[in-house]
C-alpha cells in the first residue's frame, strides 16, 4: 500500500499518472485541500467523506469471492429489515406493557412450529373399557380482565401440552414444555355435544347389557366440570338440556324404542345425591341425609334413597333442576359458585323390579391440594380432606377395574363405597373428563389434574407425538421441544425413602390408636392400602390425618345417632313422670310405690345421660387433636411420570 500527497486541486494529469500506475485500484479521497490517494486490493469505506474510486482496466471485474461477500452483505441486511418490520408488526399487534409480554411470544413462536391435527366429528369413536379425556375451557372473563396469558394447546386429538414458565438463576425467563397423552383431547372450541358423542355417549348401550357404567368429571374449582355435566350457563342461570345429564337421558328413551329392548319391558328411575364431607344428602328429598350401609350379601344399600320413575327426557330435565337448586356450593378465590360436593344424578333400568343396568354421571368437587387443608376453619379443612381421600380412592378403584386387581379399595371413601358396583364385575365401563383451566394462573392445578388423570390409565408419550410442522418454523430443534416431566427436588434412594415411610406410617398408628382407639376395620384397611400406593402424595403426617378424620365423621354420626335415642327416651321419660304426677293427685295413693318409680326413671337418666356427656367430651377432645393433627401435615409434590 502506498501513498501520494498534494496540496493542490487533484488536475487532470494527476488522475492521468493515477490511473496509469499498475495496481488492483486506487481510491482518491477529497479531504480539504490535501488529496489521499490510496492504493487498495479491494472496496474502501468512508465513514463521513465523499469517496471516488478508479479501477485500472483489469481490476474491474470482481472476483466470485468478493460477489459472494456482497451476496450474504445484501442478505443479512434485508434479514434485518424483516426482522425490524416483524418486530413493529407485534408492537402493533399486541400491548408491550403486558406483564407476560416475552413468555407469550415464546408460546407463540412455538405454537407456530406446529402442525396442528385437533379432534373433529368425522374421527372415529374407539371402544375403552376406561376411557380418560381431557378437555379445556376457553379464558373467562376474569382472566381475560386481568391479562392471564393461555398456556394450554391442544396440537392433535390425543395430546396436551402445558407451556410452564420458568426462570433460570441469571432471572432469564423460559418455557417448559410439558406434554401428556390421553385417549381424547377437546380443545376450548369443543361443545358439550362433541364431547358426550367420544365419552358417554359409547357408555349409554352398556347399561342395556346388563353392564354398569359411570362417567366422571373431574379438575380444578372452575375448571367447567359443571359445565360440562349439567349444561351451559348464562350468567347464574344453567341450561340443562346441553349437559352429559340430559344427552345421556336423551339417548337412553331412543334406545328403549328398539325393538330388541322395548320386548324386556324396562322401566327407568333416576336419583339424584350428593356426598358432602363424608355424608350423604338425597338431592331429590329436600336433602334428607341418608345412611350408607352393607347388607348381608356385602352390597352397599343407600337407605332412604328416592328413586323416580321417568317417563321422557323432560322429568329428567326437571329432576336435574330440582338437585342443582338443592347443591351444596361456596364461594373460592377460583370460582364465586364452586361446587363442594360430589354430585351423583343415577339412570336405573329396571326390569321386574330388579336391577337390570345403572348409569352414574358424577360431578365430582374441585380436586384441593393436601398443604390447604391446614390453614383454613375446621369446616373447609375436613371438606378438603375428604375431597382428597375421596379422589385418591377413586383413581385406584379404576387403576383396579383396569388391571382386573383382586381387591378394590372402595371402602376408603363414601364416593367409592356407594359406587362400588361399577368398579366390579366384567361388564362394567368407565369414562374420566379431566377439565382444565387454561389461564398461567392456574398451571400447578391444571398440571396436578393433567398427572392425576395420567395415573388412572398410564399413557406412554414420546417426541413423536407431538405434530410438529415439516417447515420447522418458529425456532427449535425437536429435541429442545421434546416433553419434560422433571420435578427438580432432592435425590433420594428409593428404598431408603420406604424404609422412612414405613417407619413413620407405623409410629404414627401407634399413637393414633392409643389416642384415639382406633383399631382395625374393613374401611381402616382400605385407606392404609391407598395411603400406600400413594406414598409419593401422602406423607405419614397426612395419612393420620386422613385417619383422624375419618375417625371424626364416625364418631360425630356415633354421637348424632345416641343423642336422637336419648331424645326419644326422654319423651318416654316425660310420659311415665306424667303418670306419677297424676298417681300422686289421688287422696290414698302409694307413696312408697311413687318414690321407687321415680327413682328408677332418675336412675335411667343419669346412666344414659352421662354416657352420652362422656361421649361428647370424647368428641369434643378429637377435635382438638385433628386440629393438631392437621398443623403438622407435610404435603409431598407427586413425582415425576
Amino acid at each position: 500500500m502506498s501513498w501520494c500527497r498534494t496540496a493542490a486541486r487533484p488536475s487532470k494529469a494527476l488522475f492521468r499518472a493515477a490511473h496509469g500506475f499498475g495496481g488492483v485500484g486506487m481510491n482518491v479521497r477529497c479531504c480539504g485541500n490535501e488529496i489521499l490517494i490510496q492504493y487498495l486490493t479491494g472496496l474502501d469505506y468512508c465513514r463521513d467523506k465523499p469517496v471516488i474510486s478508479m479501477f485500472t482496466h483489469s481490476a474491474r471485474k470482481k472476483s466470485n469471492c468478493v460477489k459472494e461477500v456482497e451476496k450474504l452483505q445484501e442478505k443479512r441486511e434485508k434479514r434485518r429489515l424483516q426482522q425490524q418490520e416483524l418486530r413493529e408488526k407485534r408492537a402493533q399487534e399486541v400491548d408491550v406493557q403486558l406483564p407476560n409480554y416475552e413468555i407469550m411470544c415464546m408460546i407463540r413462536d412455538f405454537r407456530a412450529s406446529l402442525d396442528y391435527r385437533p379432534l373433529t366429528g368425522n374421527d372415529l369413536i374407539e371402544e375403552h373399557r376406561i376411557c380418560v379425556c381431557v378437555r379445556a375451557r376457553p379464558l373467562n372473563k376474569k382472566e381475560l380482565t386481568t391479562k392471564d396469558l393461555d398456556v394450554i394447546t391442544i396440537p392433535s386429538k390425543d395430546v396436551v401440552m402445558v407451556h410452564e414458565p420458568k426462570q433460570k438463576v441469571d432471572l432469564t425467563r423460559y418455557l417448559e414444555n410439558q406434554t401428556f397423552r390421553f385417549d381424547y383431547a377437546f380443545d376450548e372450541n369443543s361443545t358439550n355435544e362433541m364431547v358426550y358423542r367420544f365419552t358417554a355417549q359409547p357408555l349409554v348401550e352398556t347399561i342395556f347389557e346388563r353392564g354398569m357404567a359411570t362417567c366422571f368429571a373431574y379438575g380444578q374449582t372452575g375448571s367447567g366440570k359443571t359445565h360440562t355435566m349439567g349444561g351451559d350457563f348464562s350468567g347464574k342461570n344453567q341450561d340443562c338440556s346441553k349437559g352429559i345429564y340430559a344427552l345421556s337421558a336423551r339417548d337412553v328413551f331412543l334406545m328403549i324404542k328398539k325393538p330388541n329392548y322395548k320386548k324386556l319391558d324396562l322401566q327407568i328411575f333416576a336419583t339424584f345425591f350428593e356426598i358432602y364431607s363424608g355424608k350423604v344428602f338425597d338431592l331429590l328429598n329436600r336433602k334428607a341425609k341418608l345412611r350408607v350401609l352393607e347388607d348381608g350379601k356385602q352390597q352397599v344399600q343407600v337407605v332412604g334413597l328416592q328413586e323416580k320413575e321417568v317417563k321422557c327426557t323432560e322429568d329428567v330435565l326437571k329432576l336435574i333442576e330440582v338437585g342443582n337448586s338443592c347443591r351444596t356450593s361456596g364461594q373460592t378465590s377460583a370460582n364465586a359458585h364452586s361446587s363442594r360436593s360430589h354430585a351423583v344424578f343415577q339412570i336405573i333400568l329396571r326390569r321386574r323390579g330388579k336391577m337390570h343396568g345403572k348409569f352414574s354421571l358424577i360431578d365430582l368437587a374441585g380436586n384441593e391440594r393436601g398443604a390447604d387443608t391446614s390453614s383454613a376453619d375446621r369446616q373447609t379443612r375436613l371438606e378438603g380432606a375428604e375431597i382428597n381421600k375421596s379422589l385418591l380412592a377413586l383413581k385406584e378403584c379404576i387403576r383396579a377395574l383396569g388391571l382386573n386387581k383382586p381387591h378394590t379399595p372402595f371402602r376408603a371413601s363414601k364416593l367409592t363405597q356407594v359406587l362400588r358396583d361399577s368398579f366390579i364385575g366384567e361388564n362394567s365401563r368407565t369414562c374420566m373428563i379431566a377439565t382444565i383451566s387454561p389461564g398461567m394462573a392456574s398451571c400447578e392445578n391444571t398440571l396436578n389434574t393433567l398427572r392425576y388423570a395420567n395415573r388412572v390409565k398410564e399413557f406412554g408419550i414420546s417426541p413423536s407425538d407431538i405434530p410438529f410442522s415439516q417447515s420447522g418454523g418458529g425456532g427449535g430443534s425437536r429435541s429442545e421441544l421434546s416433553p419434560s416431566y422433571e420435578v427438580k427436588g432432592l435425590t433420594v434412594d428409593p428404598e431408603a425413602e420406604m424404609d422412612i415411610l414405613q417407619e413413620g406410617h407405623a409410629n404414627q398408628l401407634e399413637v393414633l390408636e392409643a389416642q384415639w382407639g382406633v383399631g382395625s376395620s374393613p374401611q381402616r384397611d382400605d385407606l392404609k392400602l391407598l395411603c400406600e400406593q400413594n406414598e409419593e402424595e401422602v406423607s405419614p403426617q397426612l395419612f393420620t390425618f386422613h385417619e383422624a378424620v375419618s375417625q371424626l365423621v364416625e364418631m360425630e354420626e356415633q354421637v348424632l345417632e345416641d343423642h336422637r335415642a336419648v331424645f326419644q327416651e326422654s319423651i318416654r321419660w316425660l310420659e311415665d313422670e306424667k303418670v306419677l304426677l297424676e298417681m300422686t293427685e289421688e287422696v290414698d295413693y302409694d307413696v312408697e310405690s311413687f318414690a321407687t318409680q321415680l327413682e328408677q326413671i332418675l336412675d335411667q337418666k343419669i346412666d344414659i345421660l352421662t354416657e352420652l356427656r362422656d361421649k361428647v367430651k370424647s368428641f369434643r377432645s378429637t377435635l382438638q387433636e385433628e386440629e393438631q393433627a392437621s398443623k403438622q401435615i407435610t404435603p409431598k409434590r407427586p413425582r415425576a411420570l
